[in-house]
Parts: C-alpha cells; sequence; structure tokens
C-alpha cells in the first residue's frame, strides 16, 4: 500500500514539473516573440521577399493569406509595415519569403 502512494506521488511530481515548465516556455515567448536571445538581448528577425502579388479590389489580408496558404501571422511578419485596415488596389504585398 505504501509503495502504491509512493508511485503516485512521484506520478504527480513529474506532471507538477512538466506543467511547470510549459508555463514557463509559455511566457518566455510571451516575452520574446519576434525574435530570439543573443547575448541577453532580443534580436529582431529581418523579413526577406521571394514573391510579391498586387493587391486587387476586394482583397483583405484574410483573403490573400487564404489564397497563398499562409497564416496570418507569418504573413503579417513578412509584411512588417502592413496595416491590414488600409490595403489599397495596386499595394505590393509579399506572399513568400523568410526570417531571417
Amino acid at each position: 500500500m505504501a509503495k502504491s502512494n509512493n508511485n503516485v506521488a512521484m506520478f504527480l511530481n513529474l506532471v507538477l514539473m512538466i506543467s511547470f515548465l510549459l508555463i514557463i516556455n509559455m511566457a518566455e515567448s510571451k516575452l520574446f516573440p519576434s525574435g530570439f536571445i543573443e547575448h541577453g538581448k532580443a534580436k529582431e528577425l529581418t523579413p526577406t521577399c521571394v514573391s510579391i502579388y498586387g493587391q486587387q479590389e476586394g482583397d483583405t489580408c484574410f483573403s490573400i493569406t487564404q489564397a497563398f496558404n499562409l497564416t496570418l501571422d507569418f504573413f503579417l511578419q513578412i509584411n512588417p509595415n502592413l496595416n491590414c485596415d488600409s490595403i489599397f488596389v495596386g499595394e505590393w504585398l509579399c506572399v513568400d519569403g523568410f526570417l531571417s
């Protein structure tokens, strides 16, 4: 009986430790969402565009991300100065690229 209680206690300790580590990981990712840490400072990632698209009438940020199979987060990262509320016809938008 005591051995069973000991196993349960060890299992609960393991679950608590994993939960604690996940919470720390989530908190750190919110502190430094746009880059990584280099020598104690957050380094900004620079977007590089590979392919562009000329915005057409009726396009929205959401419709463009759907058409090019992008996540909204990635689309906004490769178009860092884009304001989705004020895109205009003929505006050039990056639809393929990477961050470095």
